[in-house]
């Protein structure tokens, strides 16, 4: 996909603007060395930040491929609740997973700043899955140094944050580090997969 086709469907100018901080961002970290992947990943690194609930997260950007304003979601019966459903995106039909409901906040009814960002997923052996991750509102790319992020912090017994990579601290704001491999559990992952081969078939 050319960099150009990246933000599809996001109010001018706002769409500009992120569209060329994703560019930006993903043509510097192109230089980040397989050894050092890991640490980057951990640690330093380009984020597209965002909205739920008013609280601030951010998603590694190299593994953000588009963002589209919000479209048509097909339901698909017996999946769980946190999966909106499936989309067309240019003849390829992929899951959609509402953040909200899968962190546990109240759902939220859609509104002109809510969008979807497409994220590749990695599963179990490597394979990769693509999928949508809805959310009230994009809101930036920032850098964030190793300086600016803090361990994640222990939340007690039978608590999993093992998909929290960190908290970022950029000026006054706290963002919330995911790493988006680990958001959704194996048996989830195989959960959105299989919606979108029920509408595919």
């Amino acid at each position: 996909m050319r960099q150009d086709e990246k933000v599809v469907g996001w109010p001018l100018p706002h769409r500009t603007g992120i569209r060329r901080m994703i560019m930006s961002a993903t043509a510097n970290n192109n230089g980040t060395s397989n050894s050092t992947a890991a640490t980057a990943r951990a640690r330093a690194g380009k984020y597209l930040t965002f909205q739920l609930r008013g609280e601030i997260y951010g998603l590694e950007i190299l593994k953000v491929q588009e963002i589209i304003g919000m479209m048509k979601v097909t339901r698909v019966p017996r999946t769980p609740a946190f999966i909106r459903g499936v989309i067309n995106l240019r003849g390829k039909v992929i899951p959609v997973v509402d953040l909200r409901l899968k962190f546990s906040m109240e759902s939220q009814a859609d509104t002109e700043k809510t969008c979807i960002i497409v994220v590749q997923v990695i599963r179990e052996g490597g394979l990769k899955i693509t999928m949508g991750m809805l959310v009230d509102e994009v809101a930036e790319v920032v850098n964030i140094e190793s300086s600016q992020i803090e361990p994640t912090p222990e939340l007690g017994a039978g608590i999993d944050t093992d998909f929290i990579l960190g908290i970022g601290k950029v000026g006054q704001k706290v963002v919330m580090l995911l790493d988006i491999d680990k958001v959704l559990t194996v048996g989830e992952i195989a959960a959105a997969a299989s919606a979108s081969a029920a509408e595919t078939d």
